[in-house]
C-alpha cells in the first residue's frame, strides 16, 4: 500500500504512532533530509518508537522508509494536474477543457491506484481465483459494472464467474458457496451490511474470500483471505459520479486479470489461437456470409 495512505488511515498505530504519523504527514517537505533524531525530538518520541513505526509499515528501518517515502512524493509531484475528483468540471467549462480534465482525473486515478497496489497481493489473488471451481463476485450499483467487464474477460481464460447479487439471489448464491469456491466482493466504501454479514459467514466457514474496496478502514478486511485496496480522493456523499474510484477499479481488475493469464500465457494464447479460428472462419461464426 502506498505510505502516505497508510499514514494517513492508520489501522493498527498506537497514539504515540499516530502522532508521528501526523507529523510526517505535515512536513513532506523536510522528509528527504529530516534526521531521525530530529524527528524523535520534534515529535518528543525516541529513535525506537519511530523504527518500530517504520517496521509496522513494512521497512526494515527508518532510512529505508525515508527513501521510499521520498520516492512516493516525486512521483506524486510528477503526476498531471490535480481534478476534484468530485467535482471535476464546472458550468464554466468548455467541452474541451471537461474532457481534458476527465482525462486528467482518470489518469491520475490509475496512477494512484498503481502505486497502491500490492504486488504480492496481487499474486495472491490472481492464485485464489485460479484455484477456485466457481467464483462468485459480490457488487452492487457502479461496482456491478465493473464485475460484469471483469467477468466478461475471465471468459477468455476458459474461467467463470457469478455476478451473485443478480435478480437479488446473493444470499442463495452465497449459500451455495463450499471451500472449493472463492467469494470476491467488490464495493468501494466496503461497508455494504449485506456483505459484512456474507463476510462473516465464509469466514465462520472457511470460504476463500477476496475483498477490492477502496476504505482502508472497511470492516471488510478483517474477513477476507486477501485484499486489494485503492484510496481515491472521492466523498460518500457529495459527488457528480464515480469516476476516480471506478477508473480505479477497471485498473485493479485489469491488472488481475493480467496476471492470473499470464500464469499460463502462451496456453493461454494457443486457446485465444484456436477459439478466433471457430469464431471468425468456422461453425461458430456469426457473421454474414
Amino acid at each position: 500500500m502506498s505510505i502516505l495512505i497508510s499514514l494517513q488511515h492508520p489501522t493498527d498505530f498506537t497514539s504515540t504512532e499516530k502522532r508521528i504519523s501526523a507529523y510526517i504527514l505535515a512536513h513532506l517537505n523536510q522528509m528527504p533530509t529530516l534526521r531521525i533524531k530530529d524527528l524523535a525530538a520534534k515529535t518528543y518520541t525516541s529513535h525506537s518508537t519511530i523504527v518500530r513505526l517504520t517496521q509496522k509499515l513494512g521497512y526494515h528501518g527508518f532510512r529505508d522508509f525515508q527513501q521510499a517515502l521520498t520516492a512516493e512524493i516525486a512521483t506524486q509531484q510528477h503526476q498531471s494536474t490535480t481534478v476534484d475528483a468530485n467535482f471535476p468540471f464546472s458550468d464554466n467549462d468548455s467541452v474541451q477543457t471537461i474532457s481534458a480534465k476527465m482525462a486528467t482525473l482518470t489518469i491520475n486515478a490509475i496512477q494512484t491506484a498503481q502505486q497502491q497496489l500490492d504486488a504480492a497481493q496481487l499474486a495472491q489473488a490472481a492464485n485464489l481465483l485460479m484455484q477456485a471451481n466457481r467464483i462468485f463476485i459480490f457488487a452492487q450499483g457502479d461496482s456491478q459494472l465493473r464485475a460484469r467487464s471483469f467477468q466478461n474477460k475471465l471468459v477468455k481464460i476458459n474461467r467463470f464467474a457469478i455476478i451473485a447479487d443478480e435478480y437479488a439471489d446473493e444470499a442463495w448464491n452465497a449459500a451455495n458457496l463450499t471451500t472449493e469456491d472463492c467469494a470476491f466482493i467488490i464495493s468501494y466504501a466496503g461497508t455494504t451490511s449485506v456483505h459484512q454479514q456474507f463476510a462473516t459467514y465464509f469466514a465462520d466457514h472457511q470460504i476463500p474470500l477476496l475483498v477490492l474496496t477502496g476504505n482502508p478502514q472497511s470492516p471488510l478486511l478483517a474477513q477476507a483471505t486477501t485484499q486489494l485496496l485503492t484510496v481515491q480522493s472521492e466523498y460518500n456523499f457529495a459527488k457528480i459520479g464515480t469516476f476516480a474510484s471506478q477508473a480505479a477499479f477497471e485498473y485493479v481488475l485489469d491488472s488481475l486479470f493480467a496476471t492470473m493469464y499470464a500464469q499460463d500465457f502462451h496456453a493461454n494464447l494457443q486457446n485465444l489461437q484456436a477459439k478466433q479460428q471457430l469464431l471468425q472462419a468456422g461453425p461458430l461464426t456469426t457473421k454474414e456470409r
